[in-house]
């Protein structure tokens, strides 16, 4: 890297947390989102502050983007006021949200048209994760970029992986939310099961956790599901999206992809019922709501 400074664009539920480890590790941060409470917080923090995304672009040779979904991540970065209305030619730019893998490559040839760098760099782990700077870093892109900016991924994450070209980071994100998404739905099927039948849900968890179905995911989710405790980590809605994301891209490449669509279905229920902002273990309400008892529950 040229210099300490990064720009980031994007303040959610990740972004925060992104930012400030950022900070503690030494960055000088630039910040812009168009939540002016998040930004206050973050200046709060030590960051400073542009108007625009494109403001942000020209102060510094480094931007890293992380907002919900694919048309945000080419409006902040292609867009009116966006990224590449600001940055110079040989400057960065790293996409850390979780979109489709082909607009990641259409923002990668954007990019590269204006003589700016990209990578495609989603993340895995959820707000814990981001906190503790510990999130899994998936990232698409020329291995010459990538090899600039490990020192920063390695701030914000616990693995880095460069995964291939442009898209190849969103690709590989898509494949871990169908793990991670049917994994949710068998631990919430599991679990009900076993307060059907009578048995202590979290007896059942403690049994099971050192076995073969053990996993990363049972660990985070099934505590919550025994507790009651929906408060987004990773909210509903998000993993909505990244299922839709599979889906494409499933349908592009001709790959079927039945379970993805049928957990997809369940979480469109669930958001029906106004749970789009819970966390994604509330997967397990829909197997609730169709047995007619709670894993939390007496």
């Amino acid at each position: 890297m040229e210099n300490n400074t990064i720009g980031f664009v994007g303040l959610g539920i990740m972004g925060r947390p992104m930012v400030k480890n950022l900070i503690k590790a030494g960055y000088s941060v630039i910040v812009y989102d168009i939540v002016a409470a998040a930004v206050e917080e973050m200046v709060s923090e030590g960051a400073s502050q542009s108007p625009s995304a494109a403001e942000v672009a020209k102060e510094v040779n480094t931007v890293i983007t992380m907002v919900p979904d694919s048309a945000d991540s080419e409006a902040a970065i292609m867009g009116a006021g966006g990224v590449l209305e600001g940055a110079v030619s040989g400057s960065t730019v790293i996409d850390m949200s979780s979109i489709a893998p082909g607009v990641s490559q259409r923002i990668g040839s954007a990019c590269e048209n204006v003589g700016v760098n990209f990578l495609d760099a989603p993340v895995s782990g959820g707000e814990p994760k981001a906190i503790d700077g510990t999130l899994a870093i998936m990232v698409g892109g020329k291995r010459e970029i990538f090899d600039k900016y490990v020192e920063i991924f390695e701030v914000l994450g616990g693995s880095v992986v460069l995964c291939g070209g442009y898209g190849a980071g969103n690709t590989t994100k898509l494949a871990n939310q169908i793990i991670v998404a049917a994994n949710i739905e068998a631990v919430g099927e599991a679990l009900v099961l076993a307060k059907k039948a009578g048995l202590d849900p979290n007896v059942v968890y403690q049994a099971i956790r050192g076995g073969l179905a053990g996993s990363t995911v049972m660990d985070a989710k099934a505590p919550m599901m025994i507790d009651g405790d929906f408060k987004p980590g990773f909210r509903i809605k998000l993993h909505q999206k990244d299922l839709h994301n599979a889906l494409l891209t499933g349908k592009e490449l001709g790959v079927p992809l039945p379970v993805t669509s049928l957990v997809q279905q369940m979480i469109g229920s669930l958001m029906n019922d106004g749970k789009g902002d819970f966390d994604h273990s509330a997967i397990a309400n829909f197997i609730e709501d169709m047995a007619g008892i709670t894993v939390s529950g007496e």
